[in-house]
């Protein structure tokens, strides 16, 4: 895969404070698009930062919608996406060109500061379900073919968040590959959910998205979150 086969995807929300790292980690060959519902300077920063391949899309949708108009707009064969909370490792990205024969790959989020041993822990979680045939994706680092992507029809939208992990369910139920690769490492920077408590994000994962998984999980629990996007009132 060469870089600008790949289109980097990511919605943003007032992450003026995280957004000049991210776009430092990202290589200049590949697009980038930004799905932006944002107030604060996180869109000047970005057009200042990296005025190159990258397209804006102004939009007050939730994440779920932000990721499919970002796949929309695409037309690369490769859909990255991601968060703006994450910078990718040094070597993500020469990683990422040996799965060009593949159609759906994630990696790891892990940790450089705080909640190291939780990221730790999180990612030996994600290689036990992958090994138990249940791909554990992630948004914050999902690699898939755009045509694979369109074939099983993108996110479903009803869903206001356990997007990433419901789609990569689907890919694997259509019969396609979908791979982790422990090499595939991003950090995250910022951890206002995990301040909020451990235990209670790590719950509202694995109840969500065992649901998800074997299709029980009701309609209007779809479009409700359970206060996993409220913001915590010390942030």
């Amino acid at each position: 895969m060469n870089l600008d086969e790949l289109t980097i995807i990511v919605p943003t929300k007032n992450e003026a404070h995280n957004i000049s790292t991210f776009l430092c980690s990202l290589p200049s060959q590949a697009w980038l698009i930004v799905v932006d519902s944002s107030q604060d300077e996180t869109l000047r920063i970005v057009l200042s930062r990296r005025p190159a391949r990258t397209t804006v899309i102004r939009t007050d949708a939730g994440v779920t919608h932000a990721r499919q108009a970002g796949a929309d707009a695409a037309r690369t064969p490769w859909l990255l996406f991601t968060d703006a909370d994450i910078v990718f490792g040094p070597n993500y990205f020469t990683h990422i060109r040996r799965w060009q024969e593949s159609v759906a790959v994630y990696g790891p989020k892990l940790s450089l500061d705080s909640y190291a041993g939780y990221y730790r822990w999180f990612a030996r979680g994600q290689r036990l379900s992958q090994a138990l045939g249940i791909p554990a994706a992630s948004g914050s680092n999902l690699l898939v073919s755009r045509q694979v992507f369109e074939s099983v029809g993108g996110f479903d939208l009803r869903l206001t968040c356990n997007e990433d992990s419901e789609l990569a369910f689907r890919i694997r139920r259509r019969g396609f590959r979908v791979y982790y690769d422990p090499d595939l490492i991003v950090y995250e920077q910022d951890h206002r959910r995990l301040k909020r408590g451990a235990a209670r994000k790590t719950l509202h994962s694995l109840v969500r998205c065992s649901l998800l998984y074997m299709g029980l999980m009701p309609a209007k629990w779809r479009q409700n979150d359970w206060g996993y996007w409220t913001t915590p009132a010390e942030c």
